[in-house]
């Protein structure tokens, strides 16, 4: 569904797939890839679970407070849905549940990723303000 949805997202927004191939990753979002792939390679499930947490709850929260009705903007009404569903919460409750088992065991791997997470999503927002060619605000 969340392929569908940026495919779908970049048409309504005029992004092109040339667009799409040319414009660079932001540093926080070079960076986050970087993070999900150490995680990753560490083969150590705190660290994973961490990670992903930081990322799927946020959106989560985001969604769950947005004012209802819904937009009618497709864009941000199908990105809410995506985020805002009965199995997406379980998933969040899953993986929360998995970082208050596994986390304490390891907290230091699970804090250094959970806490390197939060400030790589932070700098993604806050890059979001920058326009995308030239990096003014």
């Amino acid at each position: 569904d969340e392929n569908t949805y940026f495919l779908d997202a970049f048409e309504a927004l005029g992004v092109t797939e040339k667009q799409r191939e040319e414009i660079p990753n932001t540093q926080p979002t070079t960076a986050f890839c970087a993070l999900m792939r150490e995680a990753a390679d560490t083969r150590n499930y705190a660290a994973i679970v961490a990670v992903l947490l930081v990322a799927e709850w946020l959106y989560l929260d985001w969604a769950t407070r947005t004012p209802r009705p819904m937009p009618e903007n497709f864009v941000h009404a199908e990105w809410i849905r995506l985020h805002d569903f009965p199995e997406f919460h379980e998933r969040i409750a899953f993986l929360r549940e998995e970082l208050n088992r596994v986390g304490p065991s390891q907290r230091e791997v699970a804090g250094d990723f959970f806490h390197r997470a939060v400030e790589i999503e932070l700098a993604f927002f806050d890059a979001s303000y920058a326009h995308p060619l030239t990096g003014e605000e």
